[in-house]
């Protein structure tokens, strides 16, 4: 289904969820900078959501013209079809940590500047 483009703002993205998804939808995101963002943001407006490995996308596809509805186009046949090389996003509690070492590992080194 085509709905067009949505700008990346928190409200713009949950107001497009929603009006246009469901529960019954299952979404799929290319792994971005922000793609976790926009994931969190959607995922209570729908079934499913899958974040889609670029690298191995890009290989499958050999896409020689690249624009945002061709590769919307192919992640959708991909997923689909059940091809679709899909990224492990961490739960919460993981995320969590994450953040608390890389925090940390930012402190360690504004300490070693100062000294």
């Amino acid at each position: 289904v085509k709905l067009g483009r949505v700008q990346m703002l928190r409200d713009k993205l949950e107001e497009f969820a929603r009006k246009e998804l469901t529960h019954d939808d299952h979404v799929v995101v290319e792994a971005t900078g922000n793609a976790a963002a926009v994931a969190e943001v959607l995922s209570p407006y729908v079934d499913r959501i899958v974040i889609a490995n670029p690298k191995q996308v890009h290989m499958i596809a050999h896409a020689k013209v690249k624009t945002d509805m061709i590769d919307a186009t192919v992640l959708a046949k991909l997923y689909a079809s059940g091809f679709l090389p899909e990224v492990w996003v961490p739960d919460p509690e993981t995320l969590a940590l994450r953040r608390q070492v890389t925090r940390r590992t930012q402190l360690v080194r504004q300490r070693s500047r100062l000294k």
